[in-house]
């Protein structure tokens, strides 16, 4: 059958054994309990297509992988050192963070590239968005860079080389996974008010954690402006929420059960105030649908919002 959270992703089901094959495009991940029913479903798969066996997952789609029988490591340095390499950048000078401190990029700062220009400044930001697959420390710096690919700057493509230079310092870093006894669903939002120059938008931060490894990551501007930090944090929350919620359907057709609520850390005491009083005041109503989202999952036992201080929530970018 066809996966409910992530539609390129097949599921078959037999007794208590769980074979499952993921397709991207003409590549295929095929994976299981049972070395056996894996083999049916590859010889299976070769009866209709012309499929070349790769053997036990090493490459996909830019990402290194390795495993043992309790840890799973991916990485893209190859992916990353060819980029450095693309752009001339292998000697380059590396530095330590992919952003300067306290920077504010702004379409108002810098000349306007001519259209080649643009165009090397397009291909080098959707480079670095596929490599925000496995580098969630750039994620925020190639969000900022994102939104100004319509009419870089010589600034953005100064900003763009910082990022080069920060992963000049460690191509090769990497997410680890271990094996765990127990799977909980725990996740981390955060806001910066009003921090985007231009529109005075909000970014949303989060990071999602299954068992104590990190699945999920994501630096976004807002669609609209928060006329408070608790707003801009309660949208963070939100979109947080709503990702775990994913994570949940995804592990549900896997045939993963999760028993234990989800939680959602957060350092802003009014936002979580806000999921406690029933009752939504003039100040609050511009966040109705998704204080109705929250309120929902916490009132159905799926959720709670625990308190956590700024100086102990996990660095987001």
């Amino acid at each position: 059958k066809q996966g409910n959270g992530d539609h390129a992703l097949f599921i078959k089901q037999r007794n208590s054994l769980v074979s499952l094959l993921l397709v991207y495009v003409d590549d295929m991940i095929v994976t299981g309990d049972s070395e056996e029913e894996k083999r049916k479903m590859k010889e299976r798969l070769a009866a209709e297509f012309d499929l070349k066996d790769l053997g036990k997952l090493r490459y996909f789609l830019g990402i290194e992988i390795a495993r043992s029988e309790t840890r799973l490591v991916m990485s893209q340095r190859k992916y990353t050192l060819d980029l450095l390499k693309e752009t001339g950048k292998l000697g380059c000078r590396p530095f330590l963070t992919p952003m300067e401190s306290g920077t504010k990029i702004s379409i108002k700062t810098g000349n306007i590239l001519d259209e080649e220009g643009k165009g090397r400044y397009q291909r080098l930001v959707g480079k670095l968005i596929y490599l925000t697959l496995t580098r969630l420390d750039i994620t925020y710096a190639v969000n900022v860079l994102s939104q100004f690919m319509h009419a870089p700057t010589d600034c953005h493509w100064k900003s763009a080389k910082r990022v080069l230079g920060y992963l000049k310092n460690d191509p090769g870093k990497r997410l680890l996974y271990t094996q765990q006894d127990q799977l909980n669903i725990e996740g981390y939002s955060d806001a910066d008010w009003a921090g985007c120059t231009d529109t005075r938008r909000s970014t949303t931060g989060y990071c999602i954690f299954l068992g104590g490894n990190l699945v999920v990551w994501r630096s976004k501007r807002q669609e609209v402006c928060s006329r408070s930090s608790a707003e801009a944090e309660y949208r963070a929350v939100a979109m947080g929420v709503t990702e775990m919620l994913w994570l949940k359907i995804l592990l549900a057709d896997i045939g993963v059960e999760m028993k234990e609520k989800m939680k959602m850390y957060c350092n802003n005491k009014s936002t979580i105030n806000l999921t406690n009083n029933p009752v939504l005041h003039d100040r609050t109503k511009h966040v109705e649908i998704d204080h109705h989202f929250i309120q929902e999952r916490i009132d159905s036992k799926e959720l709670i919002l625990p308190y956590m201080k700024s100086e102990d929530k996990l660095q987001m970018s």
